[in-house]
């Protein structure tokens, strides 16, 4: 039987699950027999990506960042980014992994515009985390 025919049955799936729980030696393999798509959705338009982020799991986050199929920039159903998901979570290690990546935005707004990463991060508390976002504000043209 094909994993794949387990997804109807199941929230998330595949590279959903080790990514949450942060299991990086799980992730290779199960792109390598093509287990599942790295950039897929689960049922909260989280990618494999954004749970890593949300749980801070760097290891994870580079092996996923390494595809190609993988859009880091790609805000789930509510809009939030990785950097949203990272900052509001108080994932320093996560935020500094992001902040490298040139291609993506850590100003980006949600889908209401009204919740950025920086008040996602300040509003959590986390303080550490939102300092480190402006660093590369001025970098990137503002969005509405």
């Amino acid at each position: 039987m094909d994993p794949k025919d387990f997804g109807a049955c199941f929230p998330f799936r595949g590279l959903h699950c080790p990514s949450f729980f942060g299991i990086a030696e799980s992730v290779a393999p199960l792109i390598e027999i093509e287990c599942d798509d790295a950039d897929e959705r689960d049922f909260l338009g989280y990618t494999p990506l954004a749970w890593a982020a949300h749980n801070g799991h760097v290891g994870v986050m580079e092996i996923l960042l390494g595809r190609e199929e993988v859009n880091p920039d790609e805000p789930d159903n509510e809009g939030q980014t990785l950097f949203s998901h990272a900052a509001s979570h108080g994932h320093e290690g996560a935020v500094k992994t992001l902040l490298g990546l040139e291609d993506v935005n850590p100003d980006k707004p949600d889908h209401f515009a009204k919740h950025r990463p920086l008040s996602f991060a300040t509003r959590c508390g986390h303080s550490k985390e939102a300092a480190l976002l402006p660093s590369r504000k001025t970098a990137i043209s503002p969005t509405i």
